[in-house]
């Protein structure tokens, strides 16, 4: 399945997102995967914690977050939230992202590996970057996916 097949089946695209404060941020993420049974309520505590005792590694100099943590802390289904935040944030010590992508891998071998393949095209493309910053519905994200 690709990440755009993932999102929509999840309900998991907000754009517009108004939010400061990165553990919110976290917990919007998870939200629809939390309401759908791909991960476990505590899935997102589980992320923060991990931001916590290591820090925001999983944010990226393109502005681009993509928080995550082990399979056993709650990942029932492979799954992806995006969360396209109006303002970029910093995640505790980080630089500002505001492109949030959570996932959940149920193998920490594979981490979703043709969704992260799939993140990094998206990524090296500057355009589509820009584009997606600009979206202002689920409809404009997933025609850019």
């Amino acid at each position: 399945m690709t990440i755009k097949t993932l999102l929509i089946e999840a309900d998991a695209i907000q754009v517009g997102v108004s939010e400061s404060d990165w553990q919110k941020v976290i917990h919007l993420a998870a939200r629809p995967l939390v309401a759908k049974g791909y991960i476990s309520a505590e899935y997102s505590q589980a992320v923060i914690n991990n931001t916590l005792s290591h820090g925001a590694y999983y944010v990226f100099d393109e502005g681009v977050a993509m928080p995550h943590a082990r399979p056993e802390c709650g990942v029932k289904r492979n799954c992806f939230s995006l969360v396209l935040l109006d303002k970029p944030i910093r995640f505790a010590d980080s630089e500002a992202a505001d492109i949030v992508i959570m996932f959940g891998a149920q193998d920490s071998n594979s981490h979703i590996e043709d969704g992260i393949r799939a993140i990094i095209t998206l990524l090296d493309n500057n355009e589509r970057m820009a584009k997606l910053r600009a979206a202002n519905s689920r409809e404009e994200v997933v025609a850019l996916l």
